[in-house]
């Protein structure tokens, strides 16, 4: 199993997932990898670490999303793993529930959004983000 990390989805990556019917609500998986120093493109915030730079981001986005109806359901560090190999572990997991794909398409493009994501690219060395569905 190939397994990479990005910042951000690809042309394509974006066509597919939003491309997808619409069906409801949706959780998202992210696991999240962090750099060890944040890297803001201004130079700013220097003393920061990835972790606590993404932190800033995943309050302010925590607040976007319960205003779309959605919900956090669950952020906590990775501490070991049991089943399966990885090369590196992820740092974080974070359970994100959305209404619908409109709803996140709209809160990822919006003003909003872009004014707390460079704290997310500061912080991140890399994520995966998995888009799930309850069992019926």
């Amino acid at each position: 199993m190939k397994v990479e990390n990005a910042v951000y989805p690809g042309s394509e990556q974006i066509a597919g997932f939003f491309g997808a019917p619409e069906d409801g609500p949706f959780v998202m998986v992210n696991l999240l990898r962090f750099k060890d120093k944040a890297e803001y493109a201004d130079g700013s915030n220097a003393d920061l670490t990835g972790r606590e730079a993404y932190a800033i981001y995943g309050d302010a986005v925590s607040l976007l999303v319960e205003g779309l109806g959605g919900k956090i359901h669950y952020s906590g560090s990775v501490t070991g793993i049991l089943l399966g190999e990885v090369e590196d572990l992820w740092d974080m997991v974070a359970l994100a529930e959305y209404p619908s794909l409109e709803a996140f398409r709209k809160m990822a493009m919006s003003p909003e959004m872009h004014a707390i994501e460079h704290h997310r690219t500061a912080g991140l060395a890399g994520q995966l983000n998995i888009r799930t569905k309850p069992r019926v």
